[in-house]
């Protein structure tokens, strides 16, 4: 029996259901922090990871124990995302 699925293989699977699949929360938070800077990111999400001495990883500790503050953060990140080269020349 075959599998056609290689766990030591590079090459990203597609999952249509989840745009998120192979993103690292890590990488997430990084592009927001980098787009938004952290009081822009508090002001969108005021959540005090990112409001009060912000680090990636205080960031990061706080959003893999918080399930509902990562979502909000994944979906700016999606939404944002869908935004970000629409405005450049």
């Amino acid at each position: 029996m075959t599998h056609s699925t290689n766990p030591s293989s590079n090459a990203p699977r597609a999952h249509p259901n989840d745009p998120l699949h192979g993103i690292p929360l890590k990488e997430i938070v990084m592009q927001l922090e980098q787009h938004y800077g952290w009081e822009k990111l508090a002001e969108r999400i005021p959540i005090n990871c990112f409001k009060n001495n912000p680090t990636l990883k205080s960031s990061l500790t706080f959003l893999r124990k918080t399930p509902w503050a990562r979502t909000k953060v994944e979906q700016l990140y999606l939404k944002s995302k869908a935004n970000w080269g629409k405005y450049k020349s």
